[in-house]
This record gives structure tokens, sequence and C-alpha cells, in this order.
């Protein structure tokens, strides 16, 4: 086996795309680690508008072609006129949205990474024709990656692979992790009590209108109460739109997109931070709080039940309960001692996930797969 690898990884996106999520954050965390370890990443992923078609970024060589709503097929095709000949040692499958089907093209071995499964809860995210597409896509992956490994980021998703039949040793869970650099505490505790965030994608199936609706709720009680959320999506529009509606624009503040050195400060000086969405691959952005001091409310589903210890770093929730939603927010407004338990909680949690142990973890299971594939 080479003491060098060449790592072809195909997602639909890298970090510096504007919809970049929790899934880029992982990708671009571990294989910057990797490159650094020696060994040679290529990144394939859809082209943005202002974005090099080239570049290298932090050892990472991007090439970025296509547009978002085909990338799929672009990835067959320029697989077959560009990257089949080349000389690579695997191929990292981001299994994200829509598969790609590598199984099914690829001469490399394989090497499957998934965040989270969206299965019915994307008919909460877009109209039917569509997320039936997505959700039939989806039911493809036992059939056409039935002899691939699986890195998984949460125990929520592994069971969802297991429950379709894959068998244990093709799954390992590899947890989503926190860059202690940007993401720590103000050991002051100088927190603003009347301050909440949510940050995250605006996507439909986040369902941050749901907080919205608290605030609504909370807003007597609570007259000095604040929202910050921060991030940017499709849904945006909607959101705003609601908050006019209710009368709530002097309470929420819509950030947009802002850097993770500006976003962290925000983090720190918040009561606590909620995450209301419907399904979520491990729940990045609650380590990322609970780094920051914040603990987290957050609907009890899979993938957010993983990243919260619920009655320790946060609580969690009945999904689509506005009732239980404020309950649970009024836990942590009403009581500064019981929000600065959790908050110890939290970041003596958020300092077991160590991005350097998730690369070598990853690389470890690469090396497998590829020790496998040459049997």
């Amino acid at each position: 086996m080479p003491n060098t690898l060449n790592i072809l990884v195909f997602n639909w996106q890298d970090l510096d795309n504007p919809l970049a999520g929790g899934a880029e954050v992982h990708l671009h965390e571990v294989f910057e680690r990797i490159a650094a370890r020696g060994h040679n990443v290529t990144l394939f992923c859809h082209y943005f508008e202002g974005a090099e078609r080239e570049e290298m970024r932090n050892g990472i060589r991007i090439i970025r072609k296509g547009g978002r709503s085909l990338f799929n097929f672009t990835v067959f095709t320029e697989y077959m006129k560009r990257f089949r000949n080349d000389d690579y040692d695997v191929v990292i499958d981001d299994v994200n949205k829509i598969p790609f089907y590598t199984p099914l093209f690829c001469r490399e071995p394989v090497q499957g990474v998934t965040h989270h499964l969206f299965g019915k809860s994307i008919f909460l995210e877009t109209i039917f024709p569509f997320a039936a597409y997505v959700y039939l896509a989806e039911r493809l992956i036992k059939p056409i990656y039935r002899k691939v490994h699986f890195i998984i980021g949460s125990p929520s998703t592994s069971n969802e692979y297991l429950e379709w039949g894959f068998p244990e040793d093709q799954v390992s869970v590899v947890n989503y992790c926190v860059n202690k650099d940007i993401y720590y505490p103000d050991e002051s505790n100088n927190y603003d009590d009347n301050r909440i965030g949510y940050f995250g994608r605006l996507k439909k199936y986040k369902s941050v209108d749901h907080l919205i609706q608290a605030m609504d709720i909370l807003r007597e009680q609570y007259p000095k109460l604040k929202l910050d959320i921060i991030g940017d999506g499709d849904d945006k529009s909607r959101l705003e739109a609601l908050t006019t509606e209710l009368n709530l624009n002097d309470r929420i503040t819509f950030h947009g997109f802002i850097d993770e050195k500006e976003k962290a400060p925000l983090l720190q000086k918040m009561n606590f931070v909620v995450n209301t969405s419907s399904k979520e691959g491990w729940g990045l952005t609650v380590v990322e709080a609970n780094a920051c001091g914040a603990p987290v409310v957050a609907a009890n589903v899979p993938g957010l039940r993983d990243s919260v210890v619920d009655a320790e770093t946060g609580l969690l929730y009945e999904f689509g309960n506005i009732d239980d939603l404020t309950a649970k927010m009024r836990t942590f407004l009403d009581s500064s001692e019981t929000r600065n338990a959790f908050r110890r909680n939290a970041l003596a949690w958020a300092d077991k996930f160590d991005w350097e142990k998730a690369a070598d973890e990853t690389l470890d299971l690469i090396y497998k797969t590829i020790d496998r594939w040459k049997k």
C-alpha cells in the first residue's frame, strides 16, 4: 500500500460555497488534516458564481464544474472524461442529498461518507415531485452501495443503515468535532440573559418558524428577549415575512451568513441556542455552541438526540410541539443557576470532540477500504 495516497472526493459543494453546511465543514476539517499528513486530496464539486474553477485551499485541490441541480450527472461525465485514467487510490463518495452512485462506474475502491439521510423529512422541505425524487434516490443506496463501507456522522444515521440491512462491519461512526481555535468560551461567563440564538442554514426542514412562533408566545413574559438568527438559505424570505407578520422585527435580527470568527463571539454572549430541525446528521452547530459555553434546546429527532445530552448539555423537546419548546426555553430563561450548570456540562462535552482524532480514524478506515478492495 502506498505511503502517499491519491484521494478523489466527490461532494456537492465545498466550504466556500454560500450553501455550505455541516457536511462541508466536516469534509474540509478532516481532509485538510489528511492532506497535511502528506496525502494528495482532490475535491470535485459544483461551480458557484464568483468562484475559481480550480484552486488550492489548505492542501486540498478543488475543481468546480457544473451547476447544482444536475451535479450528480456531472460527476459521472467528468469522471469518465477527466478522472478515470488518473492514478487515484480511492474515491470518497460523500452521500449527501442525491447519491452519485459511484460503485456503478468507478474503477477505484469507494469509501462512502454519510452525514444524514432525508428519508420522509424531505417532504417538509420541497414540493412533492422533487421530494419524491430525493426519497426514491436514497432508497437505491442499499442495492447500489451494498458492498461499500460507510463512515457515518452519528449513531442515529448509523442505525438507519443497519435497519436497511447493511452489516455492522460496513458502518463506522466517526463523530463531527469542533474547531477549538475558533469556538471557545468567554471565561468571564459574561453572557446576556436576554439573548438567544439560532445558527445554521435557513431551510424549510430546519423549521426555524417554530422558534419564531415561540418568540411570539414568550414576548410578554420576557419583554427584553432578543433572538439572533445567523445563517442564510432559501427559507429566509418566508421567515422574515413571518417575523413581520407577528410584529417581531424589534425582537429578531437576521444576520445572514457571517464568518465563523465573527460568529463565535456572538455565541459566547448567548444565554442558549435553539435548534428546531426536523432531522440532522449530527448537529455540528450544537457542539460548536457548547464549545462557546451555550447550552442548546433542540428537537428530539435523529442526529440532535446524539449531539445533545438531554438534561445535561441541553434540553430536548418534542418536534413540532411549540408549547414544549417554549417550556424548555423557560427553563434557562428563568434560572441562571440552571443555565450555568448546563454550561459547565456543555463545555466538558464539547471538549471530547477533536478533529485530529476524526482525521486519524477516517484515514485508518480509508486504508482498510483499500486493503479489502485489493483482496
